[in-house]
């Protein structure tokens, strides 16, 4: 049986990250408010682990974002599916990621696709040209974490 996975993502606002990906992947930003609130109620949490975003109740340090079409939990509002969970960490990158994503456009879109997450706030690096392997730019997202358009 396959294993359920979600791809973990430092960073400084997760929040903030979250809305660019979202935008960038078409995807949903998360909805923990209703599962916050119960917790809240519950006195499993306290303020302090909470805070608001877009009118919104969501814990502190973290945000996600899930597919459109996969599952998700009603309550929680955790995908059970493609998702990025991004998490607040106190130290800053440092280096090159080893690991990244490839957001693909449609064929021949390849300019309109960077155009799109230029406006939403990423930054070409570099373009690279494999020859017939194809064409595509490293970019690096709101917080410069690498990634390829291609």
């Amino acid at each position: 049986m396959a294993l359920s996975w979600k791809l973990v993502i430092d960073s400084t606002n997760a929040s903030a990250l979250a809305n660019f990906w979202a935008l960038a992947l078409e995807y949903e930003v998360e909805d923990p408010s209703a599962l916050v609130e119960q917790l809240l109620s519950a006195g499993r949490i306290g303020e302090e682990a909470v805070t608001e975003h877009r009118g919104r109740k969501v814990f502190r340090g973290y945000a996600a974002i899930r597919h459109p079409e996969d599952p998700f939990d009603g309550l929680s509002g955790i995908g059970r599916g493609r998702r990025l969970l991004f998490q607040d960490v106190p130290e800053g990158k440092t280096g090159k990621n080893r690991l990244h994503l490839d957001v693909h456009g449609e064929p021949g879109g390849l300019g309109e696709l960077v155009a799109r997450l230029e406006g939403l706030g990423a930054t070409r690096v570099r373009e690279v040209d494999k020859g017939p392997a194809g064409h595509w730019w490293v970019m690096r997202d709101p917080e410069g974490n690498e990634f390829c358009a291609s």
